[in-house]
């Protein structure tokens, strides 16, 4: 049978850098990634120096495509594209909805369209420093490099017998049944203090969870206490990052009879819904706050502001709408006044 070409893209690469941290070899990561062994062999070697590297790699990989365009990016080649994405940056905008919005407005023009990614390359591989720093200010995180920053194998300590997501029943990616949450937690100054974020994958319903303590005992007995508020019928099981905070994993759904599964080390992306959420709250707590400093009615009123904001992924419904209006469960649908009260 005839191999299909694959170009390696920026979450292959990624998943190449973890796979080599796991000790796994190239013909493993080939078969992996359904790709041919000399594929995964050509793309190490783009790092020459040290261990692979997936930010370096992708760099790499840039440059060489800039250079077969004369060093020219689609972005700097068009002014009248150019100009639509820094007025829009400027906005605040997210590289992602602006080339969504070139596909609305110019369907029918190549020239007008243009990938969130190569817009990200576009700002991070800018050869002016000073005009590089200034785009980088107006994305909303701000960060000073592209990607995933962690590098090698999960140091941190290793929960025993934990539940990966490969496990997880496969209609819990389709949305359509309720009662699968996302949870991690949000650490403030000094990572001295921190809030739990327990979020629904359907309805986008938050739970935001108080903590004197991020021990793997008071996370557990918080956690228990806001699920203990949920129907039994949607409370059905918990992604988690690999957070030590969440040891007691087998005791939690002892407790509160949700079962937790736990996603792969530095992969964010398998907890979306929870990570756009965070990012929502830290409009209202940046980085630097203090939560032992917070009153509890402080952090519900995020909370219910969050929940009664409508959300375009819910056709501009609320997720306290939502869940309401498919559930129509009267101890639900005061859930936030039933939980801020405690």
């Amino acid at each position: 049978m005839k191999t299909t070409y694959k170009r390696l893209n920026r979450n292959h690469r990624i998943e190449i850098e973890k796979l080599i941290a796991l000790g796994k070899n190239k013909k493993q990561i080939a078969s992996a990634l359904s790709v041919h062994p000399s594929t995964i062999t050509r793309e190490v070697k783009r790092v020459k120096n040290g261990l692979y590297n997936n930010v370096k790699a992708e760099v790499n990989y840039m440059h060489k495509r800039m250079d077969k365009r004369y060093g020219k990016t689609k972005i700097d080649s068009n002014p009248k594209l150019k100009n639509f994405v820094y007025f829009h940056l400027g906005k605040h905008w997210s590289p992602q909805q602006i080339s969504n919005a070139l596909k609305q407005f110019y369907p029918f023009d190549p020239s007008m369209q243009i990938s969130h990614e190569s817009i990200y390359y576009h700002i991070y591989l800018h050869p002016k420093k000073e005009v590089e720093k200034l785009l980088i200010s107006q994305l909303r995180q701000k960060r000073n490099y592209r990607g995933n920053q962690r590098r090698g194998a999960d140091k941190r300590t290793t929960i025993k017998d934990p539940i990966r997501i490969d496990e997880r029943p496969e209609n819990v990616l389709t949305r359509e049944v309720p009662g699968h949450w996302e949870g991690d937690l949000i650490l403030g100054k000094n990572r001295e203090s921190a809030i739990g974020t327990l979020v629904e994958r359907t309805t986008r319903f938050l739970i935001m969870v108080p903590l004197k303590k991020r021990d793997a005992t008071s996370v557990r007995k918080a956690f228990e206490k806001a699920f203990s508020n949920i129907p039994k019928h949607l409370k059905l099981s918990l992604t988690y990052d690999n957070g030590t905070e969440m040891a007691q994993h087998k005791l939690f759904t002892k407790n509160s009879k949700v079962k937790v599964y736990f996603a792969h080390p530095y992969s964010p992306w398998e907890r979306p819904t929870n990570e756009n959420t965070n990012g929502l709250i830290r409009d209202y707590f940046p980085k630097g706050t203090d939560f032992n400093l917070l009153a509890k009615k402080d952090i519900f009123e995020v909370q219910n502001q969050i929940n009664e904001r409508p959300r375009k992924t819910l056709e501009y419904e609320s997720p306290l709408n939502t869940i309401s209006r498919l559930y129509m469960k009267q101890n639900f649908i005061k859930i936030n006044d039933l939980y801020s009260k405690k």
